[in-house]
């Protein structure tokens, strides 16, 4: 892969990440508190539905530049002489090796995020200095592995998907598919892989809003998803399912749809 196309992937996927997460804030939020143990309307009902924006606005670019240069550069690299059809194999260690590197950035920004959703009476900067004196550094990653553990099968899901639609619709039109029927690829792909993969993302948001000390607080994925079936069933595993599988559909038409775009203009 060229420094060029290094670089077009980097700031077309930070913009693109910037704008997905900044216009979808409120869904999030939604989802968010519909996940946490205390339950909807004590974790906030529809009161200050941007609590912890600052997060968010401060973590996506760096965090969407990160997995976009990982995935293309892996991609570029698994495709020099792979038979067509190991091609969505490649898509699929492209895409988990770039959610490793992006959480690393993610994880911080989604902790004091999704605290702050939890608790829209204390600021962001609050709920840092609060998170970094009680439980240090490793206090921000809370949730990592159980964030990579749900970010993997979710772009295991998504990518292949997305970029095999792009293929089948160039081949029936024949020619490169446009921006925007990229993002309808998108939306489609992110769609399905939100809704298979709600159970690892309930999960993950429960040992982040966990009190430190808890069972929870152990990041033990497995004992969460546990948990939440014994006390909750399934509906406390699929809790947030339609306005997570709305977000990131919506969220997949823009981040897709803009990275393709903006990659474009820059190339």
């Amino acid at each position: 892969m060229e420094p060029r196309e290094s670089w077009a992937a980097l700031a077309a996927g930070g913009v693109a990440g910037v704008c997905v997460d900044l216009i979808l804030f409120p869904l999030d939020t939604v989802k968010t508190r519909l996940q946490s143990p205390q339950g909807f309307r004590k974790a906030g009902g529809f009161r200050g539905i941007y609590a912890g924006v600052p997060s968010t606005a401060i973590g996506s670019f760096p965090n969407a530049a990160a997995f976009f240069i990982t995935y293309e550069n892996v991609k570029s690299m698994l495709h020099h002489g792979s038979m067509s059809y190991l091609t969505p194999a490649a898509h699929m260690v492209a895409a988990s090796l770039g959610e490793v590197v992006a959480c690393l950035i993610r994880v911080p920004s989604e902790v004091v995020k999704q605290r702050a959703q939890v608790s829209p009476s204390s600021s962001t900067l609050r709920i840092l200095s609060h998170t970094l004196y009680h439980e240090g550094i490793q206090g921000l990653y809370r949730g990592y592995k159980s964030t990579v553990l749900r970010e993997i099968p979710f772009s295991l899901v998504q990518f292949p998907l997305w970029e095999s639609l792009k293929d089948l619709w160039s081949w029936k039109q024949g020619h490169v598919v446009d921006s925007w029927q990229s993002a309808v690829c998108g939306a489609f792909a992110g769609g399905f892989a939100a809704a298979v993969t709600t159970p690892l993302d309930v999960a993950k948001t429960r040992i982040m809003l966990a009190k430190a000390g808890s069972s929870n607080a152990s990041g033990n994925v497995l004992a969460a998803l546990g948990g939440i079936w014994r006390t909750q069933g399934l509906s406390g595993l699929f809790a947030g399912v339609v306005p997570r599988m709305a977000a990131i559909s919506l969220g997949g038409f823009i981040f897709l749809g803009t990275y393709e775009k903006t990659r474009q203009l820059l190339l």
